[in-house]
């Protein structure tokens, strides 16, 4: 029976042997995220539910799926705490079959 996670992969962009460097994640976007992350320093999504918690990831609102365009379009970035990046956000990329 495959695994949870090579379900969720399948005909994802980030299959294969790419590495996060080169899928874009690499020193330029590490010095954006920190930026990015100290004008943001709260998850949007524990605020809209009335809680104050801080804020580690950097987040695709839309995913780019490669597209580099996307990728560094600012006005598609949120910050969110890990839980909510790594559980809710990837349900609701689930759901909409993303």
């Amino acid at each position: 029976m495959p695994s949870r996670l090579a379900s969720v992969q399948a005909g994802s962009w980030r299959t294969g042997d790419q590495s996060s460097t080169a899928r874009g994640y690499g020193y330029r976007w590490q010095q954006y995220r920190l930026r990015f992350l100290s004008a943001h320093p709260l998850c949007a999504m524990c605020e809209a539910e009335g809680r104050v918690t801080a804020a580690t990831v950097v987040d695709h609102i839309r995913p780019h799926r490669g597209d580099q365009a996307l990728f560094w379009d600012r006005t598609n970035h949120q910050a969110l705490c890990a839980t909510h990046h790594s559980r809710d956000k990837q349900r609701e990329e689930q759901s909409n079959g993303r």
